[in-house]
């Protein structure tokens, strides 16, 4: 079975456009706190809580939303058929004799016998 090539639609948008649409985002929530305080300042009595409220926590929704970068479907588990597979990140306990001789250490036999010196 061939596997599916990439494609230039199953790439995500720029850095550059995201960037701009989470700048955007955070703007109107920023123009919504400011509404929010303009607001707080006509409306009498206890109806100040909510834009007070807005106003108050609308700066800490606003950073965690607009610093939220957008991943879509099509990003995760993919596999690039160019690409390379990964490197083993732990040794089985053997010792390798060239990483021991790089080291200046005597390298162990392959066969995982103990090296014996001649003697003279």
């Amino acid at each position: 079975m061939r596997q599916r090539s990439a494609s230039i639609t199953d790439l995500p948008i720029s850095p550059d456009e995201e960037r701009q649409r989470r700048f955007r985002l955070y703007l109107i929530l920023m123009l919504v706190r400011v509404a929010a305080l303009g607001v707080f300042f006509v409306v009498p009595d206890w109806w100040k809580l909510i834009p007070a409220f807005f106003a108050v926590f609308l700066p800490y929704f606003a950073v965690v939303i607009a610093n939220a970068t957008t991943r879509g479907p099509a990003d995760q588990g993919r596999i690039s058929p160019n690409a390379l597979p990964a490197a083993p990140t732990h040794h089985d306990g053997l010792a390798d004799p060239d990483d021991a001789a790089h080291r200046g250490g005597p390298a162990q036999p392959s066969d995982g016998s103990p090296r014996t010196e001649p003697t003279a």
